[in-house]
């Protein structure tokens, strides 16, 4: 066998007999801060040079931009090891062995295949590591040391981000109504936004004092001021109208990170007062409370025909003379492609029996619940059988579903109406207060 000396740890060591084959992998962190590592390309240049310098048998280069901070998050890396299991190649070529490995999980995947004799030799810019105690032991205390860099690196993050936090100043860039201040002297504060800040103290104000939910604070934004965000120059969405009413930076505090239960006074200037933001707060619960709690049997299920909008309910409830309170349900466009939409408003009674007069335009074999349908009939016959002591086979005939799914339509639970309307393959559309079915969808 030939000898050589590896170049860190002094001593002989014997080369394999079987020939190694290599799978040259490079590899760069996304993370901001490794701005030292060398590119990919740079990697892979130099690394050719080795391998045409030094003979070794190239067979693959794969290249790959991810952390290997969190084991088992590689995509290519995973790729490589199934490959050496495969018996493809059994050597890999890298830069350095913190570009294999930063977690002990991915170190012990290498060192496995090295246990088995499928990874026969791990080749970087200044040394070599094969399936010896000490040369595995040496690419341990390497992987390990790229390990503890990372640990302390959070560490010292953390640390920073909490003494930034008990300064008064917010972590992340600034939010809605406030900028980021551009002197060096006061780095990381924030200001507020001379053009939009009086903006978000209207729609608080809005909310609180004018009863404003916060759909009619989107239209307000959008339609009647335009506005536009000082990042992106983009419109605010729903959701972004609820996390600006719901965040307490506004009125001088902030909690880092979300939900850590960690409270931080700001050193910014507020933009409105505790009271107001608790104003806000029972306003928007007192919202969610009444539409979060109620199920409606047709939502989510079709869209507005006139502005494409989707459609969304409501209920009334009327007493009669004789003190009988009746529940009706209204559904409509929810108006947020367009707030002047003309769609109107059609009583759940009036859109079922659309519905069943559309069932019989529909191609009811394609409806996934048909076995489902089956399987229930064959159920409850099963549970009469056992009732009257019968034992003979169960046959279910070929069930009638149009009328089934009328049955459905009228006397189904809101959980069964959605799945049936949900397995129908066309589109349904409410174009002023009329069901229609896209027939070519």
């Amino acid at each position: 066998m030939e000898m050589t000396t590896n170049a860190l740890i002094g001593k002989p060591a014997i080369l394999p007999t079987v020939k190694v084959k290599y799978c040259l992998y490079a590899r760069k962190s996304t993370e901001s801060d490794e701005k030292q590592a060398l590119s990919i390309e740079s990697q892979v240049k130099e690394m050719l040079q080795i391998a045409e310098r030094e003979g070794l048998d190239v067979v693959d280069i794969r290249r790959e931009s991810h952390s290997a901070k969190d084991s088992g998050q590689r995509p290519v890396y995973k790729e490589i090891l199934e490959d050496l299991r495969r018996g493809r190649f059994n050597g890999i070529l890298v830069w350095h062995p913190d570009r294999l490995s930063r977690n002990a999980g991915d170190l012990g995947s290498i060192v496995d295949l090295m246990d088995q004799h499928a990874l026969i030799e791990i080749r970087t810019f200044g040394q070599y590591f094969r399936n010896s105690p000490s040369e595995k032991f040496l690419l341990m205390i390497l992987c390990s040391q790229a390990k503890l860099e990372n640990d302390n690196k959070s560490i010292n993050v953390k640390r920073g981000l909490r003494t930034r936090c008990e300064m008064g100043l917010r972590p992340g860039p600034a939010i809605v109504g406030y900028l980021n201040e551009k002197h060096m002297d006061r780095k990381c504060q924030v200001i507020i936004d001379p053009e939009r800040g009086h903006i978000i103290k209207k729609v608080f104000e809005k909310v609180a004092h004018d009863k404003y939910s916060g759909r009619k604070i989107y239209h307000w934004l959008k339609f009647e001021i335009n506005f536009k965000t000082a990042k992106g120059n983009k419109g605010l969405t729903l959701g972004n109208i609820y996390q600006i009413l719901q965040n307490p930076f506004y009125h001088g505090i902030f909690e880092y990170p979300v939900k850590s239960g960690n409270w931080y006074t700001g050193k910014h200037t507020p933009l409105i007062t505790k009271e107001l933001f608790d104003q806000v707060q029972t306003q928007i619960k007192s919202q969610f409370v009444r539409s979060e709690n109620k199920e409606f049997a047709f939502t989510k299920l079709m869209t507005c025909g006139l502005c494409g909008s989707g459609i969304t309910a409501d209920e009334k409830f009327k007493k009669q003379k004789n003190g009988n309170i009746h529940r009706h349900v209204y559904y409509g466009c929810t108006k947020v492609k367009d707030r002047d939409c003309k769609c109107g408003y059609i009583n759940e009674i009036d859109l079922i029996k659309q519905f069943e007069d559309l069932i019989h335009n529909i191609d009811i074999n394609e409806i996934e619940i048909k076995e489902k349908i089956k399987n229930e009939v064959e159920r409850f016959k099963k549970f009469q059988q056992m009732l009257s002591g019968k034992t003979e086979r169960i046959v279910v005939k070929e069930i009638d579903l149009r009328n089934y799914a009328k049955y459905i339509l009228r006397e189904g639970s809101d959980i069964e109406k959605r799945e049936l309307l949900g397995c129908f393959r066309n589109k349904i559309a409410l174009n002023n207060k009329t069901v229609a079915i896209d027939l070519s969808s």
